[in-house]
């Protein structure tokens, strides 16, 4: 089976057990995670074949991180292991009108040394069909933008499918680079954008607004500005308070508009991973089903996440499909 690639850093998230505030608490619990790997994860659990690449520290705590990427059969081989700590974020869950809060310790960590001639891309990416980026790697160094590039260069050279969630947060660029020029850049090596009306004005230097008309328009200029765009995927989500969303999706393929149905979480477990498990849902849709069903199946992998603690995303295809098919009341399987 041909292989999903996925490229980026690897965290170990710390959290006060429950939703109490670390001044509150001397218990915490850990999970892995980054944004890339959840991606990469939530894949394995649909049944794909999925290798990720990323440096992770070369002691105990970096030996139990491949541990835990191995338990879902992810192919570790290209992994390089760094003498310098994995990278680290604390979360304070919030609960109804507190928010969540983040604070992260990644700056010398190990993937932040990766530099191009560390990774063998080309064996890689031997047996790659899709390769999956976001734009929080680029955001990180030069080392971690450049391997980047390489490995998308390349992927594409292949004839890969490449999917571009470009995140754009701008608290995460410090290090000289300009955010704009440097997705750009990469947006030019994809073909599948997961994104929405946000991310796009950032790259076109646009104010649309977030209707599905301007979303349309939004897209279509997008696909004007970056030719190798096919289809855009979207994740709306309205907020009642941090423990209840609602969310739909949309798309735009550069024929037609369709969106969801909205789906209703009125009790948030864990938010964290959401955005990675809509875009795992459509990979593993586009792969799979037509365009609609892949929104569809993106939509309610997304949702699903918000039931599980942790970044990742637990769930199988028989999970999601379920919900697809209106099984949203939790009833006891017997």
């Amino acid at each position: 089976m041909k292989q999903i690639i996925t490229f980026g850093e690897v965290l170990m998230r710390i959290s006060p057990i429950g939703n109490k505030k670390f001044i509150q608490s001397n218990a915490v619990e850990f999970y892995f995670g980054g944004t890339e790997l959840n991606v990469g994860i939530s894949l394995a659990n649909f049944g794909g074949n999925v290798k990720h690449i990323s440096s992770i520290s070369d002691d105990f705590i970096g030996d139990t991180a491949v541990s835990y990427l191995n338990k879902f059969d992810l192919d570790t081989s290209s992994i390089v292991r760094s003498s310098r700590p994995l990278g680290v974020y604390f979360l304070e869950v919030g609960a109804v009108m507190r928010p969540s809060s983040i604070s992260y310790n990644r700056s010398h960590s190990s993937f932040s040394e990766i530099v191009p001639s560390m990774v063998n891309w080309e064996k890689a990416l031997e047996n790659g069909k899709w390769f999956h980026w976001t734009g929080i790697t680029p955001a990180l160094n030069n080392g971690s933008h450049q391997t980047l590039l390489e490995g998308l260069k390349l992927a594409r050279k292949k004839g890969m499918t490449v999917s571009a969630d470009p995140t754009y947060r701008s608290g995460l660029w410090k290090y000289g680079e300009d955010a704009k020029e440097v997705l750009s850049e990469l947006i030019n090596y994809s073909t599948v954008f997961i994104g929405g009306v946000n991310e796009m004005n950032e790259l076109l230097g646009t104010t649309y607004s977030y209707s599905n008309e301007d979303f349309i328009e939004a897209s279509k200029a997008l696909m004007v500005k970056f030719p190798s765009i096919e289809k855009v995927f979207d994740k709306i989500r309205t907020s009642i308070n941090s423990s209840w969303h609602k969310i739909k999706a949309r798309m735009w393929n550069g024929l037609e508009f369709k969106e969801t149905t909205e789906l209703d979480i009125t009790h948030i477990v864990d938010r964290i991973g959401t955005g990675d498990a809509f875009a795992a849902g459509i990979i593993h849709g586009l792969l799979n089903f037509n365009d609609d069903k892949a929104m569809e199946f993106g939509n309610a992998a997304c949702a699903i996440k918000h039931t599980y603690s942790g970044d990742v995303n637990y769930a199988n295809e028989k999970d999601v499909l379920s919900i697809l098919e209106g099984n949203v009341t939790g009833r006891l399987n017997r």
